[in-house]
């Protein structure tokens, strides 16, 4: 892209720091000095703790072609253009946006935010249009997909993608011939202007609850950060059942002029409606109500609450044009989402075994709340708890809610890094002790304490494996291992069978 046409689509003022920029290309943008590359501009951004303006020099070694910012300091020196811009985050983004083609505007984009159910509904909306036969993206806390369903991972420094990369990942979809694409949208990607750039068709709210305020500060303003997302798009579909912030949704749907959809997993009034919610070990039955008419819906999932999420996927996607019966067709062959409540295959006479992430107490304590609605025998956690400079004050609560919860718990490591393995299932059992409880044993290895629970549980159990989930490492010491904790129940269950 030409450096004047991005002055233009800024909006922005050249500084009187170097001559004439006419000719000059730009081929990329980022805020990282360190990620520059030659052709690119440097975005300088002043964060709570740095100035990126005191960068500029290295990114000019690296080859910037020209800097972005919101005003130079003085005494600092700039020999490439500079580009004066009101606020330097959004331009970061509009930047990105611009160079890379406005890649979202070739897309149906789904957006989904919301303090709980994000992940599964955006995976549920992905497998519902796919079903339907839509070439679709996916850009998740779990990673990101092109339209041939590998699931990948952005390079480590990109763990929370920034704008730029954003718009690279959208911009691969079109290269791979998606025309529909999921994105997850948290409220720290909205709030830094991550995904300002994303062109929204559809807004998806799962609701609100109190979370992340060391980041927003308030309620108040966690809410007008992730409802820049239904600001944004055409068309919303919203959760009655989250008051009261859902009568603020639809009051700025209305000032936009945006489409409405709503949403009721509690029978409430609502265009896309739960009734007749029935819970079975594998799998819940419900009857969905659309204004396309009724019908009966199967998700094999457990948890009452994934109702909320199907409902929402379902409206979100039927938004784009898919027809009532292709989405319950669709529905019924969902497989559920890494690592969160995945239910592993077993043969008649094993028990289930459930993989989840949940790794502090309270959500801990949900799963297993969950999981006990279906279970017929007796209920199996296996636990462990991070080490090194994660926050070790919760190791004790996980071994009260692992005992207190369950029938069995079994304690083994967890990315215990250089803290001795041994304090920390010593925590955990202290806090099973002090809650009354003996209901435990420790294994370290987490192998062998997996295929202990899955050898010892009866076949009516649920054997509950917590706290991994999708994770493909094991930091064991200073070691970083590969560890798929899926892989190691199905050779638990192996074992069992006398198979391995």
């Amino acid at each position: 892209m030409q450096l004047l046409d991005l002055v233009a689509a800024l909006n922005a003022e050249l500084a009187d720091t170097v001559s004439h920029p006419s000719g000059l290309s730009v081929t990329g943008v980022s805020h990282q000095a360190d990620w520059i590359r030659p052709g690119q501009a440097f975005v300088a951004i002043r964060g709570a703790r740095f100035d990126g303006h005191g960068f500029i020099g290295d990114a000019i070694e690296r080859g910037a072609v020209a800097v972005i910012g919101e005003g130079l300091p003085e005494h600092t020196t700039c020999n490439v253009p500079y580009l004066l811009v009101p606020d330097a985050r959004a331009a970061l983004a509009d930047a990105a946006t611009e160079i890379l083609g406005r890649p979202s505007d070739g897309l149906t984009v789904i957006g989904v935010t919301g303090t709980d159910g994000k992940t599964t509904t955006s995976c549920l909306a992905l497998h519902l249009l796919r079903e339907s036969g839509h070439a679709t993206g996916l850009l998740s806390t779990i990673g990101y997909e092109l339209p041939d369903g590998v699931l990948r991972q952005p390079p480590t420094h990109f763990t929370t993608p920034e704008a730029p990369q954003v718009q690279q990942i959208l911009r691969d979809m079109v290269a791979h011939e998606a025309t529909h694409a999921v994105v997850e949208s948290s409220s720290h990607a909205l709030a830094m202007d991550r995904v300002r750039g994303v062109d929204y068709d559809v807004a998806v709210w799962t609701n609100l609850t109190g979370e992340h305020l060391d980041f927003h500060g308030t309620m108040e303003q966690y809410f007008a950060d992730k409802a820049k997302l239904v600001r944004r798009a055409r068309h919303a579909v919203l959760n009655v059942d989250d008051q009261p912030w859902v009568e603020q949704l639809l009051a700025i749907a209305r000032e936009t002029g945006a489409a409405v959809s709503t949403y009721s997993a509690e029978g409430s009034d609502a265009d896309w409606r739960a009734t007749d919610v029935q819970e079975g070990a594998e799998a819940i039955t419900f009857t969905v109500h659309t204004p396309e008419g009724t019908a009966e819906a199967r998700l094999p999932m457990i948890g009452r609450f994934n109702v909320a999420n199907a409902l929402a996927a379902m409206a979100g996607v039927a938004a784009t044009g898919v027809a009532l019966p292709d989405l319950v067709a669709a529905l019924g062959t969902f497989r559920g989402v890494a690592g969160r409540m995945e239910m592993v295959e077993r043969r008649e006479g094993e028990p289930r075994v459930i993989v989840d992430f949940a790794h502090t107490a309270p959500s801990l304590e949900k799963a297993l709340d969950t999981v006990r609605v279906t279970t017929q025998g007796e209920l199996w956690v296996v636990i462990g708890s991070a080490g090194g400079p994660r926050d070790p004050s919760k190791r004790a609560p996980l071994g009260r809610v692992a005992t207190t919860r369950a029938d069995h718990a079994v304690f083994t490591e967890e990315d215990h890094r250089t803290t001795p393995l041994q304090d920390i299932l010593e925590e955990m059992e202290r806090g099973a002790r002090e809650a009354g409880r003996s209901n435990f044993v420790s294994i370290g290895d987490r192998t062998e304490a997996i295929r202990y629970a899955v050898r010892s549980a009866a076949p009516a159990d649920t054997v509950v494996l917590a706290g991994k989930g999708p994770e493909a490492t094991m930091e064991r010491g200073t070691q970083l291992l590969p560890w798929e904790e899926i892989e190691e129940a199905r050779r638990a269950l192996a074992a069992r069978r006398g198979e391995a």
